[in-house]
């Protein structure tokens, strides 16, 4: 819709994790040289933890995106409020282990399943890679003894699948309160968000990236944007597409602090009704 008006082949501040729009913060690079050490070593464990927004998703997406056929299969659970029996059953169905017997799934059966798919991967040179997002929510509902029973199964006899565990900042309290599964965790990293600088880099870069060849934000609108947006990535991509939005609806060259304050007031509005 504002495209062509700024000038650009492409919206910037849409979702995406392509090279040409992901932004190497340090942050965010330190935390992939991480996972990618985790699994490169075959793992049993590794945990990434931050705050909402800050680009945890984004980054497994990379891994996974950069991952070599030796990996297989990949599951991505998105924590479900399940019972532990139903929850391993969801996992191995994910990981598309063998059929059960009978539709009402044991414990007992379901770790069977799981554990015969792993052996079967390991004998034909697989490494299995389980991802379980919003896994700060495991230790309310009473499921880190599941995930510590998954990583015997993972780490048995050898190495034969790697469980990262992603989740908001309790995630990484809630992992220190079980001594046996903080000691299976090899890679544990935290995710920040983006100092001022970084802010007004990362914005920059996905302008250019998009092909933006002059200035569209001042200076103090890139400065009121950090402080508006704490540096969390998801808020500064809300906060700068709509602004290009007023700015072409008000028919604006540039957009300046003035403008940002005025749709950040508007986003707070909207959060709360």
């Amino acid at each position: 819709m504002y495209a062509d008006y700024w000038q650009l082949d492409a919206k910037p501040f849409e979702p995406a994790c392509d090279d040409a729009t992901y932004w190497p913060a340090e942050s965010h690079e330190g935390a992939l040289l991480k996972l990618r050490y985790a699994l490169d070593q075959r793992r049993a464990a590794a945990a990434i933890a931050g705050p909402s927004g800050v680009g945890k998703s984004m980054l497994v997406d990379r891994v996974i995106s950069d991952l070599g056929e030796g990996f297989s299969p990949v599951a991505r659970v998105v924590f479900p409020q399940m019972s532990p029996r139903d929850l391993l059953a969801h996992i191995a169905d994910k990981l598309g282990a063998p059929p059960a017997d009978a539709p009402r799934h044991s414990t007992d059966e379901s770790i069977a399943r799981i554990d015969q798919l792993l052996g079967k991967n390991t004998g034909a040179g697989k490494h299995a890679l389980l991802v379980i997002d919003e896994a700060h929510l495991l230790e309310d509902c009473g499921l880190l003894e599941t995930i510590r029973l998954l990583l015997n199964l993972a780490d048995k006899p050898r190495p034969r699948m790697t469980v990262l565990l992603v989740g908001q900042m309790g995630l990484l309290s809630a992992v220190g309160r079980s001594q046996s599964l903080e000691e299976r965790l090899s890679v544990k990293t935290l995710l920040r968000s983006f100092v001022e600088d970084e802010t007004l880099e990362y914005i920059e870069h996905r302008l250019a990236a998009a092909g933006a060849s002059r200035e569209i934000f001042t200076q103090a609108a890139l400065a009121a944007i950090h402080q508006l947006t704490h540096g969390v990535p998801r808020q500064i991509d809300r906060l700068c597409d709509l602004a290009l939005v007023v700015g072409f609806a008000e028919q604006l060259t540039a957009i300046d602090e003035k403008q940002v304050r005025s749709v950040s007031r508007e986003l707070l509005a909207l959060s709360t009704d």
